[in-house]
């Protein structure tokens, strides 16, 4: 999964035998494997409803969701890195307080209830993919550094230094992004196997979209994205 072409135009030129279901779903082989290549379009509903999509119509073995992000300023993360998720964070959902932002928790109403599992903010992903691609790049290094942690999902684009410093205190989270929870709801209230990597186009500051590279982090997520496929 993918939200705009420009984060899938490398594995779509790859997949081998392609089969355009419409102009922004493919099926076809890749890495010696059958693989759908959904573009969601930007933002939460649209990637909730490609993955509900992608699971209904599909016998999956795992989602794998990417693209680019933001890095938070003490990430520790440039430019070209990816990151992958090991857990997401829905960072507006809540209450906004004298005191500033609380969760879902203070209202007491979880956004998804499964068995006896209540899941407010927070959706952790895969523990075993995620190893399995910490442990991949280790063994075969990139040239760009890959480090794993928590991710925020954002409907507000965080564009100022001071937000940024204030979300990244708050959930101790490297990377920011538009989707990636909404897919990761899902993933758990479906059972499916969810792993998420984010090319990272800018540091998340004072908004400034001359310091950004887009295309250097979407190839370099869809490089590691290729590599994982081999193993996962």
């Amino acid at each position: 999964m993918v939200s705009v072409p420009a984060e899938g135009s490398i594995l779509a030129r790859a997949l081998k035998g392609k089969n355009d279901r419409t102009p922004l779903y493919y099926k076809g082989i890749l890495a010696d494997r059958p693989v759908v290549l959904g573009v969601s379009g930007i933002g939460k509903v649209n990637a909730a409803h490609m993955a509900t999509r992608l699971i209904h119509e599909y016998p999956l073995s795992l989602i794998m969701n990417i693209g680019v992000g933001g890095a938070y300023p003490s990430s520790g993360l440039v430019m070209g890195d990816v990151a992958i998720a090991g857990k997401e964070i829905y960072g507006d959902e809540g209450v906004l307080l004298k005191d500033g932002f609380h969760g879902a928790d203070l209202i007491g109403i979880p956004l998804l209830e499964k068995g006896r599992r209540k899941y407010f903010n927070e959706f952790p992903l895969d523990r075993g993919l995620v190893r399995k691609a910490v442990r991949t790049f280790a063994l075969r290094p990139l040239p760009f550094a890959v480090q794993s942690g928590t991710f925020v999902t954002v409907s507000t684009c965080t564009g100022t230094a001071k937000r940024a410093r204030a979300i990244e205190g708050k959930f101790h989270a490297i990377c920011e992004n538009m989707e990636g929870a909404a897919v990761a709801h899902i993933c758990a209230l479906y059972g499916t196997p969810l792993i998420e990597m984010r090319g990272i186009s800018n540091m998340v500051r004072d908004r400034d979209r001359a310091e950004w590279n887009i295309r250097l982090a979407a190839e370099n997520c869809q490089t590691a994205a290729l590599q994982l496929l081999r193993v996962v």
